[in-house]
């Protein structure tokens, strides 16, 4: 069995290291994912009963200046036929756009995955009794964006096998409130994503999905495509649905980057090598094993945040890392696994007090990196390397090891 996220069907998806969660006894309800173990979910064990009287879970709120607005888009490819749909049908997405927002009170917050997709999601882990404690974001639907007088900087985010685009809520929402435009997509056949209709998509077993890695890439330059449609003052979504005031024109098309997790990681490496409108690339934990080969170099800068795929035992990752001849580093969290950057080290903990699971059961499903250490990491390392490449803001935490991150390691 292979161990990684895309080269099959049986890879490091979410569902199946969930599965593997489950038949070790461990409950995860929200997640998806625990520790990177490789065993068949089919025959998952029941989850315990919660120790505790069932509580909303949260995420922590940003700490950039500015509140967050959020709004979705219904997005078509119409370059890209979609064989499976059948024909007359195109390459489908749905994406998210968070940015910097202003008179927020009575916009609501949007929930971390549209109700339709979670409901699926739960249901295909075997979790939908708890549906309800489902966190909220900290990003208001349809709120206004920040006057500033300059566009803002652009990051499209692409998320891992069989996950979702809210997995990385925590770093998307930080960047916003630091006055990036984050646009998430849901990558279609390997994510949950609710269509404004109300159709609900789910990963697909179809081996002609187009779910590779050159896949999410190309998904991703499509996504540029669109940011630079918005820049325009031309509203990208097929359904033509009311955006908020501000957002058209408000988007700058000369400053774009691009970040992932696992396979995400990947495609923004491939992208990041196709398309030279991506000034800056971020992998987080991303295997790097491409399809089609690595091909070229990348003078562009790049900034790999590993944790099991690392160049030491990866040689996909090893090999990516030599052809960078721009700008580069490549950062370690000890005691970080493959979910270590992500939602689930705010999540996991509260997962865990929920259903009384033990120290070890907590450190199996998220390591043994402090999970407070973890969120300021994953909230400080973009931001640092975003701002440093694409706004020319200097600081000095890329410099080297910092006193406040001791867990974070340089890997020359």
């Amino acid at each position: 069995m292979t161990t990684t996220p895309f080269t099959g069907r049986q890879g490091m998806t979410r569902r199946r290291m969930l599965g593997a969660a489950l038949a070790a006894g461990a409950a995860v309800p929200l997640a998806a994912v625990a520790s990177p173990a490789w065993a068949d979910p089919d025959t998952p064990a029941a989850p315990p009963a919660p120790a505790l009287a069932p509580t909303r879970f949260t995420l922590p709120v940003p700490t950039g200046p500015h509140p967050v607005g959020t709004v979705q888009l219904h997005l078509v490819d119409r370059s890209r036929p979609d064989d499976i749909a059948g024909p007359g049908h195109f390459r489908e997405l749905m994406a998210t756009v968070w940015y910097p927002a202003r008179d927020v009170e009575r916009y609501p917050v949007a929930p971390w995955m549209p109700a339709g997709a979670l409901k699926a999601f739960l249901a295909d882990v075997g979790f939908s009794a708890v549906a309800d404690l489902a966190p909220f974001t900290s990003g208001h639907v349809g709120a206004p964006v920040r006057r500033s007088g300059r566009r803002l900087p652009v990051l499209v985010y692409s998320h891992g096998a069989h996950s979702h685009q809210g997995d990385h809520t925590i770093m998307v929402q930080e960047l916003a409130s630091h006055g990036y435009a984050v646009v998430t997509i849901a990558h279609q056949y390997d994510t949950y994503a609710e269509f404004p209709d109300g159709r609900i998509a789910v990963p697909s077993d179809n081996p002609k999905a187009p779910a590779a890695p050159g896949d999410f890439a190309a998904d991703l330059r499509f996504v540029l495509d669109c940011v630079e449609q918005l820049a325009a003052g031309c509203n990208p979504d097929v359904d033509q649905r009311e955006l908020p005031a501000g957002l058209l024109g408000s988007l700058d098309p000369h400053c774009m980057g691009a970040f992932g997790w696992s396979k995400g990681g990947t495609a923004t490496a491939c992208a990041t090598l196709a398309d030279e409108r991506i000034r800056a690339g971020l992998s987080l934990d991303g295997p790097m094993m491409m399809n089609p080969p690595l091909t070229g170099d990348l003078d562009r800068p790049f900034m790999m945040m590993s944790a099991v795929f690392t160049r030491a035992t990866d040689p996909t990752a090893a090999a990516f890392w030599s052809h960078l001849r721009g700008w580069r580093l490549n950062i370690q969290a000890q005691g970080a696994v493959h979910v270590s950057y992500g939602d689930d080290e705010a999540l996991f903990p509260q997962v865990a007090k929920l259903f009384g699971w033990s120290g070890q059961q907590l450190q199996d499903s998220i390591g043994t990196l402090d999970p407070d250490q973890a969120v300021k990491i994953q909230q400080a390392y973009p931001l640092a390397f975003f701002d440093e490449h694409l706004r020319h803001r200097r600081g000095h935490l890329l410099d080297g090891p910092s006193p406040a991150f001791p867990a974070v390691t340089f890997l020359a």
